[in-house]
């Protein structure tokens, strides 16, 4: 009878190890899967909104004209919590090429735009 019981109970050992392997499994893969795309999501975070803003502004102040290009040209770090983030966009006005930088200054701790500048140059060749 001891030697059916200890077999019974090595079975329920063996399946219990074999369910916390599969769970182990399965939180590494998740976490693989996981990670990566929530470090992108708060890297993102950092200037996306401001992105969305600087491209609403761009597409109000030039009503119309096609926007061909976007790009991200970084931050700076300027004092304190306040960053400077910039964006250039090409746009085609009245046949000509300009390249439009708009710089969002806003503060890190509150996530509040402090001030927005928009300027262009001219594209040449």
């Amino acid at each position: 009878m001891n030697n059916r019981k200890n077999h019974f109970t090595g079975k329920i050992a063996e399946k219990k190890g074999c369910q916390v392997k599969k769970f182990i499994q399965l939180f590494i893969v998740l976490s693989l899967v996981l990670l990566p795309s929530m470090a992108l999501a708060k890297e993102e975070d950092g200037y996306a909104k401001y992105g969305r803003i600087a491209t609403a502004v761009v597409r109000e102040d030039y009503p119309g004209q096609p926007v061909t290009e976007y790009a991200y040209l970084g931050r700076e770090e300027l004092s304190g919590n306040r960053v400077q983030d910039r964006f250039r966009f090409e746009v085609k006005e009245n046949g000509v090429e300009k390249f439009v930088i708009v710089t969002v200054v806003h503060d890190l701790s509150n996530k509040k735009l402090l001030n927005l500048s928009v300027t262009e140059e001219i594209r040449n060749g």
